[in-house]
């Protein structure tokens, strides 16, 4: 989660996930705040027996906890997303508060040349919409509203590659 600074999964996991992010972010903020080396040292290595990964401990420090000076708490924010397909499975994702990443972004120069793309709402109220217009639009696409063929009905035997013949 400290890489991409926001992550897509189920509610529970979330839920698990919250305190372990939130006390490796005040460590953090410890160590930066402490202005002397050996505090942030320990913070350090205090950072780094939960996480292997030196390139997340350093945007930890440099990138993550800076940000979160001067809050006292809450870190980080669960958006529930609605059921997953497959198994009903409630999703939420869960980011860190004043996250500005997004992944499906074009470059800025790309922004900034698109002013009307500006005009439309990007906040998450507008992702969802923009995400059922896409779906409905989906549902509209059979020509005069046509449901798909069912296919012929089969006798019980048939289904389960049996002959109607009993035999013995």
């Amino acid at each position: 989660m400290l890489q991409h600074e926001r992550i897509r999964t189920t509610v529970p996991k979330a839920k698990e996930l919250r305190p372990f992010v939130e006390r490796l972010i005040t460590i953090a903020k410890r160590g930066l705040a402490g202005g002397d080396a050996a505090r942030g040292v320990h913070a350090r290595r205090l950072v780094r027996r939960d996480i292997a990964d030196q390139a997340i401990v350093s945007k930890l420090f440099d990138g993550i906890a800076p940000r979160f000076e001067e809050r006292p708490g809450g870190y980080t924010r669960l958006l529930r997303l609605g059921s997953r397909r497959g198994d009903n499975a409630e999703l939420a994702q869960i980011e860190l508060v004043g996250s500005e990443y997004t992944p499906d972004s074009e470059s800025p120069e790309v922004e900034a040349d698109a002013p009307a793309k500006a005009t439309k709402k990007t906040g998450v109220g507008g992702r969802l919409r923009a995400a059922a217009r896409r779906i409905r639009g989906k549902d509209d696409a059979a020509p005069g509203g046509a449901q798909p063929a069912k296919a012929p009905k089969r006798t019980a035997g048939a289904k389960r590659g049996r002959s109607s013949k009993k035999g013995g």
